[in-house]
């Protein structure tokens, strides 16, 4: 089975092949001559990671799917949210969007947040969601040199270490993105009677 993921991001692409043990092969925009950068112009995580998979439906005719993330703060009344990579401005840039982020807390003793990570998948004629979330909260100040995005701050519930301080294994045992991608490989395997 051979399905379309609706994103540029080789890295992204190398990391779902290899949670799908090579059973389902994945294909990137760039290995279907998709250059466009896709307008997320979406109100929420799921409109956003819908608008990808569509956009790509329409052009390819093929079964795809796409994701979009995003940190919600309690306090912040969920911001940033679906503006999560462009919290700081439309360069995308992660120290900048932290930053912000802990100026923004600054006065506030409420830290909890939670990652979000929703996939859409368009197959045979149907539009199937799946989310995966990570609770925890935001610390004060940024711990660790792994990962990306939000990692240094972001302290999951019952653990004490940040995100950007477990390595890759330990990472993908409990975050928003590996639990949601699990859904998505466990409907996809049993659709195809692959174990």
């Amino acid at each position: 089975m051979n399905l379309l993921f609706a994103s540029h991001n080789q890295n992204k692409v190398n990391e779902i092949s290899a949670l799908l043990d090579g059973k389902i092969k994945i294909q990137s925009l760039n290995d279907v001559g998709i250059f466009d950068e896709i307008e997320e112009y979406g109100k929420t995580l799921t409109e956003n990671a819908l608008i990808k998979a569509r956009f790509v439906f329409d052009k390819t005719k093929q079964s795809c799917f796409a994701d979009d993330t995003g940190l919600l703060v309690d306090a912040l009344n969920g911001a940033p949210g679906v503006l999560s990579a462009r919290y700081a401005g439309v360069e995308k840039n992660a120290d900048k969007n932290m930053d912000l982020l802990l100026r923004n807390l600054i006065q506030n003793n409420n830290r909890k947040a939670k990652f979000v990570t929703t996939i859409a998948l368009l197959f045979e004629g149907k539009e199937i969601l799946f989310e995966g979330f990570l609770e925890g909260e935001i610390i004060t100040e940024k711990k660790g040199n792994a990962g990306f995005g939000y990692d240094p701050i972001f302290l999951p519930k019952g653990f004490s270490k940040t995100l950007a301080e477990m390595n890759l294994e330990e990472k993908n045992k409990i975050s928003h993105r590996a639990i949601a991608f699990e859904k998505l490989k466990s409907f996809l395997l049993a659709l195809n009677n692959v174990s």
